[in-house]
């Protein structure tokens, strides 16, 4: 459903959070690790999100990514700054020309599941997530 760029994103972003509650701050190391993705690729998915305003970064040797402890950033956030909004727009087979005058055979179907999607990604705060994460019933990694 998202790319796999915005897979990790997601990710990355509740393992910031989850260290900017501790007022830890995390590098690229960290990150990539943490969510199992290659360095370089992580780097290029922090500028993103650093660039839309999801998370923040400081350099030097006290530097690194993080979120504020009163952020009302959602994963929408997330998913519009790595993906833009064509999860929300686009057809659910990926044609060019799928319109209500002239839909595809999910076309139906598929606008309700866009619009739920889009509203809980819009109701979901990153901050709720990692309250889940801290309690232990829900994980990143195994």
């Amino acid at each position: 459903m998202f790319s796999k760029a915005c897979e990790y994103g997601i990710r990355a972003t509740l393992h910031i959070a989850q260290q900017s509650k501790k007022g830890m701050r995390s590098n690229i190391g960290e990150i990539s690790k943490a969510v199992n993705s290659p360095e370089a690729f992580t780097a290029k998915i922090m500028q993103k999100l650093v660039k839309n305003g999801v998370i923040e970064s400081k350099k030097g040797p006290l530097g690194g990514f993080f979120i504020a402890h009163n952020s009302k950033t959602k994963i929408i956030d997330i998913v519009f700054a790595i993906d833009g909004d064509s999860i929300y727009n686009g057809c659910g087979l990926g044609l060019a020309e799928c319109t209500e005058a002239h839909p595809c055979p999910l076309h139906d179907g598929f606008v309700s599941i866009r619009s739920e999607l889009k509203q809980m990604l819009n109701t979901t705060e990153i901050l709720t997530l990692t309250g889940k994460l801290d309690s232990g019933f829900t994980f990143l990694k195994l």
